[in-house]
């Protein structure tokens, strides 16, 4: 089967193309003809290896040539002790590795049935940012109706899922992003949006319930002035320049911050789950979130997806075809 591999740390320009062997289903997991999959911020940094948290072992070599994090297509085979699924499923997951290839192999238990009004280059756009959305405002958020909600990074991958679960929850949704982006923010449902070019969400004086910082480099000390007393700040990513934690600074800064503030900072990393992959199909169906896809490519130019996604301008998601 074609998949995209790598051997070494660096650029788009070390990914390959080529044959490798089909894998094969252990008796817990399910094998997919991958119909499409999805490019997240985590495949570049493994790519590249930068931040060097990221290198799984080592500093020279990845650990595993496998690439590719989320993935939609068919169930094509089953292992023996698989009881949800059978051949001819449509499914979607969140994968560790071996997304961008023409099969792989999901654990049973972190597959879920894919949206039946989904295609399959939308469903591969869900599973990671949906998930940290969904796992981020409810789980660690806490979030109630009513709460006033910021999102920073609203027109990125998590951030278009986050502006619309938001707003399933009831909350007054505020989202940060780039004035060529401000149309789309409304478009999905935010109440208010923040253009950070020309205007500082720390300075305006207005107080949020929860901030969710999924881009820029505002430290956790900034973020606390768009804060109520008891409000929650909530990192789940960022730019970052540093080489060797990158934006784990930020976090690490948080942390350490939170027990001395009357306001909680945290951050977290979602979790697979075949539950609330079942929470995103139905709130899919029910029309209440879309996923938004700025631009897809075939498998073969995988290394331009990542490079467009690297340049850090895509609204929505970036899908590969297969």
């Amino acid at each position: 089967m074609k998949a995209i591999t790598y051997h070494r740390y660096g650029s788009p320009d070390v990914l390959d193309f080529e044959e490798v062997d089909e894998p094969v289903a252990k008796d817990d997991e399910v094998l997919i003809r991958v119909r499409a999959a999805s490019v997240n911020p985590r495949d570049w940094h493994f790519m590249r290896g930068l931040p060097y948290i990221m290198r799984p072992i080592g500093l020279r070599i990845p650990k595993d040539g496998g690439f590719g994090s989320d993935v939609a297509g068919q169930v094509e085979t089953v292992g023996k002790a698989v009881t949800r699924f059978r051949p001819g499923d449509e499914v979607f997951a969140h994968v560790l590795s071996g997304g961008f290839a023409e099969y792989t192999c999901v654990p049973e238990d972190v597959l879920g049935l894919k949206p039946a009004n989904l295609t399959f280059e939308q469903a591969a756009a869900v599973p990671l940012a949906a998930l940290t959305a969904l796992q981020g405002l409810r789980d660690h958020g806490q979030i109630q109706p009513g709460q006033k909600v910021l999102i920073i990074g609203a027109s990125g991958g998590v951030g278009t899922f986050a502006v619309q679960l938001g707003k399933s929850f009831g909350a007054d949704v505020t989202g940060v992003c780039s004035t060529r982006n401000l149309d789309l923010v409304r478009s999905i449902g935010a109440d208010h949006v923040i253009d950070y070019t020309k205007e500082d969400f720390t300075q305006s004086g207005q107080k949020y319930d929860l901030v969710f910082q999924l881009a820029g480099t505002r430290s956790p000390s900034d973020c606390r002035r768009a804060l109520t007393s008891k409000g929650k700040l909530l990192l789940s990513s960022g730019e970052s320049d540093g080489r060797w934690i990158g934006p784990l600074d930020r976090i690490i800064k948080a942390v350490v911050l939170s027990p001395f503030v009357s306001q909680r900072l945290g951050a977290f990393e979602a979790k697979r789950s075949k539950e609330d992959l079942q929470v995103l199909k139905e709130l899919i169906e029910s029309g209440k979130v879309s996923p938004v896809i700025d631009r897809t490519y075939p498998l073969s130019e995988t290394a331009e997806a990542i490079r467009y996604l690297e340049a850090g301008h895509a609204r929505g998601k970036v899908v590969i075809t297969v």
